[in-house]
């Protein structure tokens, strides 16, 4: 497990909370062994998040047979509630969370133009209808998080490129926040998973892990010792633009030969379709006819998903190499086909892997819904929110 205890306060407080949410009701002693924290320091760090209602004791008794019985914390799930919004290029999805990022309400909207000021018009709204339905009473709403797919600046609260949403230099969350009265917190939306995949999924065990996003866009964010690693400007594990085949197709970042270029799901549909598969046909269709179509279309889409699967697993192998992960999840609505662009994916890793850089990571799937994505984004808020409490 986690062994923070270089991390400063909040980071460690962070963890701390996440251990409760995850794993609660808890002791401060198994807080403390899992996280290699003293006693002292776990009470210490606890305190201020159960004076602001973040966590209470249950009162309930947890006899080990050895010392005295020890008091168990829980997280105030019911006490604070939070909104999360992914916005992606067609719609955006938003969702109301208690504390323990649990949904409680779920909604989306189309979007009609990819203008900034449209888009973040729709998510005050949506923001002010989720609130408005659930009825919150005496429940605090702690802010709203957003993901955005591209290069986020978080301490700035922008957007620096959004290639796919034809932004640059957008300010999200100051405008989002003067339209609701609610503190915004904004980052990439692979980095909101990568929160949800450690408090929720596939990285719940695991310190350090990356996660994979396969769709429209190929994207990347990566868990260190329980931390997430944004880099120096927010620009960690863009992995969908590693130039891995210089004479390849232009990626609409501007280079050439990119992950995403060769493994995205609109390079799904072009190799497809150059390939002799009918022109009309959609990722989804492809993906089926990879299992039953006609032998030129069935011909066509596994060369396509073999061309991707190659190409993801050489992206991969970099990830490998540099970083050695255990485990490396692989998300987003492109895994649909994992059967068919896998097999190639599996290959390319283990043939461009140096040593066991391989054999030492477990790759896992996960569909990783519209729902986890906008939960992700409820998860930077908490985060967010318990870290300025210890701050």
């Amino acid at each position: 497990m986690t062994t923070p205890t270089a991390l400063v306060p909040d980071q460690t407080g962070a963890e701390i909370f996440a251990q409760v949410l995850t794993s609660g009701p808890v002791s401060r002693t198994v807080i403390a062994q899992r996280l290699g924290l003293s006693p002292s320091t776990v009470t210490r760090l606890l305190t201020p998040l159960i004076e602001g209602g973040y966590l209470s004791e249950t009162g309930q008794q947890s006899a080990t047979g050895l010392g005295r019985p020890q008091r168990l914390l829980r997280v105030n799930t019911e006490q604070h509630l939070v909104v999360g919004i992914q916005i992606a290029r067609t719609h955006i999805a938003a969702v109301l969370t208690d504390l323990g990022a649990r949904p409680l309400l779920r909604m989306e909207r189309s979007l009609t133009s990819l203008e900034p000021a449209h888009v973040l018009s729709v998510a005050a709204d949506l923001t002010a209808r989720l609130i408005a339905e659930a009825r919150t009473g005496d429940a605090k709403v702690l802010g709203i998080g957003v993901g955005v797919g591209g290069h986020v600046d978080a301490a700035a609260g922008v957007c620096r490129s959004a290639v796919r949403l034809g932004w640059t230099d957008v300010a999200v969350a100051a405008p989002l926040s003067e339209a609701t009265g609610l503190p915004v917190v904004v980052n990439n939306d692979v980095n909101a998973l990568v929160i949800a995949e450690r408090w929720f999924g596939e990285g719940r065990e695991v310190d350090s892990f990356a996660v994979i996003s396969v769709g429209r866009g190929i994207g990347g964010g990566l868990m260190l010792h329980g931390v997430l690693h944004s880099g120096a400007g927010g620009l960690a594990v863009e992995f969908g633009h590693l130039p891995i085949e210089p004479n390849g197709p232009d990626c609409a970042c501007g280079n050439r030969g990119c992950v995403e270029a060769l493994a995205s799901s609109d390079a799904v549909l072009r190799l497809f379709q150059e390939a002799g598969g009918r022109p009309d046909a959609d990722y989804d269709a492809v993906a089926e006819f990879a299992r039953s179509g006609t032998e030129i279309d069935r011909r066509a889409a596994l060369h396509a998903f073999s061309v991707a699967g190659d190409a993801l697993g050489r992206g991969l192998a970099c990830l490998c190499n540099l970083l050695n992960p255990g485990l490396i999840v692989i998300a987003g609505e492109g895994v649909v086909a994992y059967e068919h662009f896998g097999p190639a994916m599996t290959a390319a890793l283990e043939r461009h892997a140096v040593s066991t850089a391989a054999r030492d990571c477990v790759i896992k799937v996960d569909e990783a819904s519209e729902t986890l994505w906008a939960r992700g984004a409820a998860c930077l808020v908490i985060r967010e929110s318990v870290r300025a409490r210890l701050s």
